[in-house]
């Protein structure tokens, strides 16, 4: 019971950063981009050549994408205490298209910000990918499992 309390409470805490993060002025999200792109740029990654005006939108989204990855996988993590795993993946994406929703209405009340359909898709698509993971993980590990048991 310990470790079910743990595990949603690293999924509640992840909505705080991402609640947190939405809720910067777009000056400071801007930053925060520019900061990413530099630190590609040390390491040899010259986004604004590859992406040009694009580099700070690229960042922006790719972000979006990845924190609901994540925020997905927490989820799924965290259900497969209780739930099997067609439930768990069902519930993750399901959690993450709602929590996207609501984090686009937030940013309309954010200066400089705004709420955008487009972004809920992408975010959505992060948490999608995560469970298509999951399940050819899932298929991979059954099928290696009755070949094993078929010998």
């Amino acid at each position: 019971m310990k470790r079910l309390h743990i595990k949603w409470a690293f999924v509640i805490a992840w909505m705080i950063m991402i609640f947190v993060l939405s809720h910067q002025p777009a000056t400071i999200s801007d930053g925060n981009s520019q900061f990413i792109i530099k630190i590609f740029k040390t390491l040899g990654i010259n986004l604004d050549s590859a992406f040009g005006d694009l580099a700070n939108f690229a960042v922006r989204k790719s972000a979006h994408f990845l924190e609901y990855l994540i925020f997905s996988l927490l989820i799924y993590n965290a259900s497969r205490e209780t739930y099997s795993i067609s439930k768990s993946i069902f519930l993750a994406v399901g959690l993450v298209f709602f929590y996207a929703c609501t984090d686009e209405i937030h940013q309309l009340f954010v200066k400089g910000r705004s709420g955008r359909f487009r972004d809920v898709m992408i975010d959505t698509s992060g948490g999608a990918t995560a469970m298509l993971s999951v399940c050819l993980l899932s298929f991979t590990k059954a099928a290696s499992l009755l070949k094993k048991n078929s010998n």
